[in-house]
């Protein structure tokens, strides 16, 4: 695979900081403000998602293809072995890049690949739902983004308090959501994703954060997440749902910079 310009911001300074971002941007803003104080955060698109291009056409954007394109571009954007941070989708590919090597530590938060097959249906039927209700809406997101019943209805399986989700945030993750090239086909190619158990000789040190009050991906995948992955650290991020940056930015940012420092 070629190396491809992935779309990147970075802010702070201090040592390198990687986190990888898919639909959620916006919400991830006050995370990276806290992080920004102690790191030079860059924060990048996955392909296909915000502002970066997909993978180049044949190539199926699995979460290990995933992984791999923001791997290969790393050298390019003068990172090595960085820390990274990611959510999800986005937490997955932190650990394959963890597998390969490819960063120095990795934080994952509830990533996806610890469900059965009914769990994966539910929720990516979830998001192809949410997906729809945004297209449906393109042209005034904010008709659902300004009231919080409506971002209520638009991110109750994402976060454990919606209705708290910053309007310009929940308009930003609309916005994305609809535009976004490679939410569809990522969504179906993603369904099979099972995450495996490292190999012994994996040295980069893993932590794990799961929301107790996550909907998407529920708390027993923690669990689940604990049994293939022992060498980890296993947290709990209390009161916070799927996408736990909406919920308490605080919280998130202490995990990762314990994680990133210990």
């Amino acid at each position: 695979m070629p190396d491809m310009e992935l779309t990147s911001r970075r802010l702070g300074s201090g040592p390198p900081l990687m986190v990888v971002l898919q639909l959620d941007r916006d919400g991830w803003t006050p995370v990276l403000e806290h992080l920004a104080r102690r790191h030079e955060v860059v924060a990048v698109d996955l392909p296909g998602f915000g502002d970066s291009p997909s993978l180049p056409e044949g190539t199926t954007p699995t979460v290990e293809a995933l992984a791999a394109a923001v791997a290969e571009w790393l050298p390019g954007a003068g990172l090595t072995r960085p820390p990274v941070v990611g959510n999800s989708l986005g937490g997955a590919v932190a650990l394959e890049m963890a597998r390969s090597g490819a960063v120095g530590r990795a934080v994952a938060l509830s990533p996806i690949g610890l469900w059965t097959r009914p769990e994966a249906a539910y929720a990516l039927g979830s998001l192809r739902v949410a997906h729809a209700m945004a297209r449906a809406c393109a042209e005034r997101p904010n008709w659902i983004a300004e009231h919080p019943i409506g971002r209520t209805v638009a991110f109750w399986q994402l976060a454990a308090r919606p209705w708290r989700i910053p309007e310009a945030a929940a308009t930003g993750a609309l916005r994305n959501l609809v535009r976004s090239p490679g939410f569809e086909p990522t969504r179906r190619a993603v369904r099979a994703y099972r995450l495996r158990a490292f190999a012994p000789e994996v040295p980069v040190p893993v932590t794990v954060g799961w929301g107790t009050r996550d909907l998407m991906t529920p708390p027993h995948q923690a669990l689940r997440a604990a049994r293939l992955l022992p060498g980890a650290r296993h947290v709990s991020l209390k009161g916070c749902g799927h996408s736990p940056m909406s919920d308490d930015p605080e919280q998130v940012t202490q995990v990762v910079l314990d994680a990133i420092s210990g």
